[in-house]
């Protein structure tokens, strides 16, 4: 692809966005995580390494050069919003002064707790842990292996610090580390059942109407001598009609892969009613834990077994309140915030 013609793209792209959520947008095409110089960086593999040194500097440069015409054009959006608000806003000095408003809980923070108690009331226990996390934790202990696209620069942040074996530290992709936290630690400590979930905040280079850099996630792991796939499909299914409160939906296990299951299944959940009704939407990642993983927790693979799950608690929350844009959590607007409470 030539490089140049990219560029021109992308400012023609940017120049035509009307507003923020337009620009965002237009930026994934170029920059996100199937966007096209993403794409580009994936390929450098394939070349000899004299012609991947090459052809990655000019892939980094037409890069440098894409986000800076990103960076002006949203400091122009920025400040054309500044500068409508300030020619429409007139402050009337006369006015009383406005009382004090009681604050509430923010709806993600709401599905948060609802899970927190929907897993108790079963017998989970409730895991927090580090958002700064080792490599070792957030990769290699989840069977990641070296070579996986989650580590790359373009889906990962990392922070300049390394851990004391000088690896890397990075900004946890997913709440999962803490399964591997809170398992070595009761084995440490005692023998299986390891029965927990681990909600919290996690971080990826991502961001569009569906996506954001900073979201919440809930990672859930049942191990035991018999725990089933089975057990995870009836777990995991009350879960849902519990959350939604309503049996009139249908849920269907898909397979699929993740390094850290074996086998491996997406979620989906359709309503059987309403205005969701029929249309089917992922809502989790699953699986058997892989015998890699079990290992890494400090227990035998051929005596122990079990399930893990992973959700998005700004999934669940869109679903329940029927909101279609996510970054609408993040924006701190009011008019959205008091439907809440």
């Amino acid at each position: 692809m030539n490089l140049d013609e990219l560029i021109a793209q992308a400012e023609q792209a940017f120049g035509a966005a009307a507003d923020a959520a337009s620009l965002e947008n237009e930026k994934a095409k170029f920059l996100g995580k199937t966007g096209a110089l993403t794409e580009l960086l994936k390929d450098l593999g394939k070349l000899p390494p004299e012609e991947k040194r090459e052809q990655g500097g000019k892939i980094n440069g037409a890069k440098d050069r894409i986000e800076a015409l990103l960076n002006a054009r949203r400091q122009a959006l920025a400040d054309a919003q500044m500068n409508a608000r300030l020619n429409a806003e007139a402050i009337d000095v006369s006015l009383p002064g406005r009382g004090r408003s009681r604050g509430g809980i923010h709806p993600v923070m709401r599905s948060w707790q609802r899970v927190e108690e929907i897993f108790r009331s079963i017998g989970f226990d409730v895991a927090d842990g580090p958002e700064i996390e080792t490599d070792w934790n957030n990769f290699t202990a989840l069977n990641n292996p070296l070579n996986h696209p989650a580590r790359s620069m373009q889906d990962t942040f990392y922070v300049e610090d390394k851990d004391s074996d000088g690896l890397p530290l990075l900004l946890r992709t997913h709440t999962s580390p803490m399964q591997v936290r809170y398992a070595r630690h009761h084995v440490k400590h005692g023998q299986p059942p390891i029965k927990v979930i681990a909600p919290g905040r996690t971080y990826r280079v991502d961001s569009d109407a569906t996506h954001s850099p900073m979201f919440h996630q809930v990672e859930g792991l049942w191990i035991a001598e018999d725990i089933s796939f089975a057990d995870l499909k009836g777990v995991y299914t009350d879960f849902l009609k519990r959350f939604f409160e309503t049996d009139n939906l249908q849920v269907r296990f898909r397979p699929s892969f993740f390094p850290f299951t074996e086998p491996s299944a997406e979620i989906d959940m359709a309503f059987t009613s309403g205005p969701m009704k029929g249309r089917w939407l992922e809502i989790s990642g699953s699986g058997q834990v892989h015998p890699t993983v079990v290992r890494n927790y400090g227990l035998d693979p051929e005596k122990y077994i079990g399930f893990a799950f992973g959700s998005g608690l700004e999934r669940l929350t869109m679903l329940r309140y029927g909101i279609s844009d996510l970054r609408l959590f993040y924006e701190g607007d009011l008019r959205f915030l008091k439907q809440f409470n």
